[in-house]
C-alpha cells in the first residue's frame, strides 16, 4: 500500500510537471495562427527551441511509471485509448520535425508553420480528450464495446478546455519573455484566454458533480464544501492577481506562475474528485499497483532520475533565463 500510494504520487508529479512545462510550448504552436509575420513567428520558435525536448521528457517519465508500476492500468488505457494516443503521438512527432526543417527551409517554411501549429494543437486536444474520458468514466467492457467509446460531448468539451489552457501558459510565457508589440498582443490574448478558462473550469466543474453522482457526494456531503472550498477560492484570487499582472510590465513573470498555480488547483480538484482511482469505478491505485518486488527494485531508478530530470531542467531553464532576443542563432 506505501509503495503503491507513493508511485501513485510520483506518477501524479509527472503528469502536472508535464502539463506545466509542455503545456506552455504547445501552447506555443496554438497560438502560432495569430502571429502572422514571420519574424514574430520566428520569436515564438525561438523562445522554446532551447526547452521543447526535454519538456516532453516529462511524458516519456510518465508513461514509463504507469507501465512499470501499475501494469494494469497501462494496459487498460492503451487498449481502450489506442487511437487518440497514436494520433497524439504522430501530432508530437510532426511537431518536432518542424522545429528541426523550419529554420533551414525557404519555399516549405509555410508547410513547417502548418505542422507545427496542427501538431501542437491536436496533441493538445487528444491529451483533453483522455482527460474527459477518464474523468467521465470507462465501462469495464470498453474495449470489446467499441474503439470510439472515448469520444464523447464531454471530452470533445474538455479537449477544447486543455487547448484554452496551453494557449494561457503560452500567452503569459510570452509575456514574461518577450518585448514590445509580441507583449503586448501576448497579454491581449493572455486576458481574454483567461476569461475563457474560467468558463470552461466552472462548465466542467458542474458537469461533473450534476452527471456523477459519486463526484457530487465526494464535494458537497457533510463539512467537505468547507473543507474544498479554499480550491475554488484560490483559483479566482489567482486568476484576479493573473489579470491585474498583465498590465504591469514591472510584474512580467507573475501571471505565468498564477496561471501555473491555477493549473495546480485544478488538477488537485482532478484529484479530491478521482482518488483513489487511475480509471474511475473501474480500477484503483492499488488494484493496478505492480507486486512490491517489482516497486522496490524500480524504487533505485526513480530516486536516480527524478532528482536528475529535474536538475538538468532547472539548470536549462537558468542558463537561458531572461528576455528572447532576436539573432539569427537564438538568444
Amino acid at each position: 500500500m506505501d509503495l503503491a500510494f507513493f508511485y501513485f504520487l510520483i506518477l501524479g508529479f509527472a503528469i502536472f510537471m508535464y502539463v506545466l512545462l509542455d503545456g506552455f510550448d504547445l501552447g506555443i504552436g496554438i497560438l502560432f495562427p495569430w502571429f502572422e509575420e514571420q519574424n514574430q513567428r520566428d520569436h515564438l520558435m525561438r523562445s522554446i527551441s532551447h526547452v521543447w525536448d526535454g519538456n516532453e521528457t516529462w511524458l516519456v517519465f510518465g508513461g514509463v511509471v504507469l507501465f512499470a508500476a501499475f501494469p494494469m492500468a497501462y494496459g487498460a488505457i492503451l487498449s481502450t485509448f489506442y487511437l487518440p494516443i497514436m494520433i497524439m503521438l504522430f501530432a508530437l512527432i510532426f511537431r518536432g520535425v518542424a522545429f528541426e526543417y523550419r529554420f533551414k527551409s525557404n519555399r516549405s517554411k509555410a508547410w513547417w508553420d502548418l505542422a507545427f501549429s496542427s501538431g501542437s494543437t491536436i496533441a493538445g486536444f487528444c491529451q483533453g480528450i483522455l482527460l474527459g474520458s477518464l474523468v467521465q468514466g470507462v465501462p469495464e467492457n470498453a474495449i470489446m464495446a467499441s474503439s470510439w467509446i472515448w469520444l464523447t460531448p464531454f471530452s470533445i468539451f474538455t479537449g477544447f478546455a486543455v487547448v484554452t489552457g496551453y494557449a494561457l501558459l503560452a500567452a503569459c510565457y510570452l509575456y514574461m519573455k518577450s518585448r514590445n508589440e509580441i507583449q503586448q498582443r501576448a497579454a491581449t490574448y493572455a486576458k481574454r484566454l483567461l476569461l475563457l478558462i474560467f468558463f470552461f473550469m466552472l462548465t466542467v466543474s458542474l458537469w461533473t458533480v450534476i452527471a456523477q453522482e459519486d463526484i457530487r457526494h465526494r464535494w458537497f456531503d457533510g463539512l467537505n464544501p468547507i473543507i474544498l472550498s479554499p480550491l475554488p477560492i484560490l483559483s479566482i484570487v489567482l486568476g484576479v492577481i493573473a489579470w491585474r499582472s498583465l498590465s504591469s510590465t514591472q510584474l512580467e513573470s507573475r501571471s505565468f506562475w498564477c496561471v501555473a498555480g491555477l493549473f495546480l488547483l485544478g488538477f488537485s480538484g482532478l484529484v479530491v474528485s478521482l482518488f483513489p482511482y487511475l480509471i474511475p469505478t473501474q480500477l484503483t491505485f492499488m488494484e493496478a499497483a505492480a507486486p512490491d518486488s517489482s516497486l522496490e527494485f524500480l524504487l533505485y531508478g526513480v530516486c536516480i532520475f527524478i532528482p536528475l530530470i529535474c536538475g538538468y531542467t532547472l539548470w536549462g531553464y537558468r542558463v537561458f533565463a531572461g528576455k528572447i532576443e532576436d539573432y539569427q542563432e537564438g538568444y
